[in-house]
């Protein structure tokens, strides 16, 4: 396992800015008590980074007197989320009788297939003053012919995931494969999302195995042929062009990306389809109450909205 990159940068093209295809800035709600949600994607400049449609950086921050992540039950269609803590603990449930804690560097990674419905909260024994919540939610689009698979869910400990380390650098192939190392998560469409460390002055190569690729700041500052780009933005390459990811401070980003997915999708909600008829479908149904229900988590929901 290596970081060095597939060409020697002396011998090539120079690094440069326009390898960027786009710096996006996250749109940021604050939901209450100082807990905020950054959402990357989808935006109006990149709709999609290989199967990743959507991306939420929420935290850091730490609930007070017994509050907690309290996300009602609510369904999915044509994709799988994608859960990953940096900090805290959330309970998992989902109509599938899941009931599953996800913890830092573990991954829960929930197939919605046709259809599936779960709720994350934060247990009861965490329910206490200074309790911290930070991470991701991601969400993958699954290719036309897997939209409607089955419903399934898979999570994976932190021990489960190769570690590729140099003097200075760390990183945690989470999903799909990375310098000479790959994740034990199975997808059914080309993806990868790393999480990296390193110590300010470092460098990481972040070469075009992939054709599409982004790299999101979660703290600290990286430079890229110059420029320095700093925590809370999402930078998107184009592909093909070679990358050299420089820390400027010691730094703690995620990479991500993948093959173009096989065609557009439409968002709604919680609804990702490559067709539209499909989500009207799936809002008929969990208005109807068609959707299964959460065992442990029966009594509440989360009314389709009205826009």
């Amino acid at each position: 396992m290596s970081f060095s990159p597939g060409k020697d940068p002396a011998a090539g093209d120079a690094y440069a800015c326009d390898a960027l295809a786009n710096v996006i800035v996250p749109r940021t709600a604050d939901l209450g008590d100082g807990f905020t949600v950054r959402r990357a994607l989808p935006s109006a400049r990149t709709r999609m980074v290989g199967p990743f449609i959507f991306f939420d950086h929420f935290g850091p921050t730490e609930f007070r007197g017994g509050k907690g992540l309290d996300v009602r039950p609510h369904p999915h269609i044509g994709l799988a989320t994608v859960s990953y803590l940096f900090d805290g603990e959330i309970m998992h449930r989902d109509s599938l009788g899941t009931a599953v804690a996800i913890r830092p560097g573990e991954v829960n990674w929930m197939t919605a297939g046709r259809g599936i419905v779960h709720s994350e909260r934060t247990p009861g024994s965490h329910r206490v003053d200074h309790e911290p919540i930070h991470g991701l939610q991601m969400w993958v689009a699954l290719p036309s012919a897997k939209e409607e698979m089955d419903a399934g869910f898979a999570h994976h400990a932190v021990k489960e995931f190769p570690v590729v380390s140099e003097a200075g650098k760390n990183v945690r192939v989470v999903v799909g494969s990375l310098y000479g190392a790959a994740s034990p998560v199975p997808v059914v469409h080309e993806t990868f999302f790393g999480d990296v460390h390193l110590t300010a002055g470092a460098t990481l190569p972040f070469d075009p195995d992939h054709d599409e690729r982004a790299l999101y700041v979660i703290d600290g500052a990286v430079d890229i042929s110059g420029d320095r780009f700093e925590a809370g933005q999402l930078l998107v390459f184009k592909a093909g062009d070679r990358i050299t990811v420089k820390a400027a401070t010691d730094t703690h980003f995620v990479i991500l990306g993948g093959a173009p997915m096989d065609g557009p999708r439409h968002i709604w909600w919680n609804f990702v389809s490559s067709r539209q008829d499909r989500i009207e479908q799936a809002k008929a149904d969990w208005r109807a109450g068609h959707f299964g229900k959460v065992p442990g988590d029966e009594i509440e929901f989360i009314p389709l909205p009205e826009k």
